[in-house]
């Protein structure tokens, strides 16, 4: 958009934290909250006035041809491969919406369970949003690259071009706006959570008789530590990958496949035990963070270990799922089982049905036919688009 990247990422991860710092979760949720509209009415204005530009839907899918509009490409496509959308893809979701504390933090502060389960159900129905006001304006931007209409300089300027080239001057400010906004959105996010979690899971664990004003004042120093760290980070992402979306996928294939091990399993076997998480969770990390500094240090290198750096990232993360998965279940049928108090409640087997919180029957007929609708409209998403 024309600033400097460090003055913009120096700005925004600055101002963010700052309101997440004083404001806390509250503030993060009101203000998700409020930048949820500028967000979504940004981002749809620019499709309309894109779509408008070349003609409609039946011009773009013409002049683009029917490869973007496929889900499904081939084995050896080098970022998304169909085995890596069915295989990989499904475990970062897993790790995301299950065990995020971005995600988790926000399904907890819910008033009881069927607001939780309504929130998520809203979440899901929202997440459909995306491919339209995200990805159709890219395909948008690609068309009227190919026409000469605008210049494209690398992809990631697509959707900034597109504001300068189509949209008016006030309605160009909203829909920065609304970039920044989710830009602060999920900055404010992840700050807040890792405050959270520095503070009780550890600070409280290794200090029990904290006062809740001193672990605030932790919080807030965490907080201001992950700005830091957030900064010092900057400099690697291109190293990656040169589209944001594509590092920000392939990161996370790195993290997630033994934390969505542990989490699944975990929670359909009682007897995982603790020293079993552990080992899946340690091999995972070292994997993992193996093959990101493999990645990131590739053209140096040759034989297994360039190999090891150029596994596409979905199946690396299918690879890297199953040996969590195998060590989680050696480790712990080697060592002995946790007492069974441990996992009451914990997993599908042990759940005490007659100790659950009651759930209004209304409102769970209700959430069953949003559900069944939201699954319909996937399903029909998946087939339009499989091309």
């Amino acid at each position: 958009m024309g600033i400097d990247m460090w003055t913009g990422a120096l700005f925004i991860t600055l101002a963010t934290g700052i309101y997440t710092v004083f404001g806390g979760l509250r503030a993060v949720l009101y203000t998700d909250m409020l930048q949820m509209f500028v967000l979504i009415g940004g981002a749809l204005a620019v499709t309309f006035i894109g779509l408008n530009e070349i003609g409609g839907w039946d011009n773009m899918y013409a002049a683009a041809g029917t490869g973007f509009f496929s889900v499904w490409k081939p084995m050896s496509d080098p970022e998304f491969p169909w085995t890596g959308i069915v295989f990989g893809a499904p475990i970062l979701g897993v790790w995301y919406w299950c065990t995020d504390q971005f995600i988790v933090q926000r399904v907890l502060s819910a008033k009881n369970i069927d607001h939780a389960r309504r929130g998520t159900i809203f979440a899901g129905m929202l997440k459909q949003l995306p491919l339209f006001i995200f990805v159709v304006p890219g395909i948008i931007a690609y068309v009227l690259a190919q026409s000469g209409q605008i210049t494209l300089e690398r992809p990631d300027a697509a959707l900034p071009t597109l504001i300068g080239a189509l949209l008016p001057a006030g309605l160009r400010g909203l829909v920065i706006a609304g970039l920044l906004a989710a830009l602060m959105s999920s900055l404010s996010s992840v700050f807040n959570s890792c405050s959270t979690l520095i503070a009780w899971d550890i600070y409280k664990k290794w200090k029990p008789d904290t006062s809740d004003r001193t672990l605030v004042r932790v919080g807030q120093l965490a907080t201001v530590l992950m700005v830091i760290l957030g900064m010092a980070w900057i400099p690697f992402m291109g190293k990656i990958s040169g589209q944001i979306f594509v590092y920000l996928q392939s990161v996370q294939g790195y993290i997630a496949p033994p934390i969505a091990a542990v989490f699944l399993v975990g929670i359909a076997w009682k007897r995982v035990n603790a020293r079993g998480a552990l080992a899946s969770l340690l091999t995972g990390f070292v994997l993992g963070m193996g093959r990101l500094v493999a990645e990131l240090s590739k053209d140096r290198l040759d034989g297994f270990l360039f190999t090891f750096a150029d596994i596409n990232f979905l199946h690396f993360a299918a690879y890297l799922f199953v040996v969590c998965v195998a060590v989680l279940v050696i480790v712990s049928l080697l060592t002995d089982p946790p007492p069974a108090a441990n996992v009451h409640d914990l997993t599908f087997a042990t759940i005490d049905h007659a100790t659950r919180l009651p759930s209004n029957d209304g409102w769970r007929r209700r959430d069953l036919g949003l559900t069944l609708v939201l699954a319909v409209i996937v399903i029909g998403v998946w087939t339009y688009f499989t091309g």
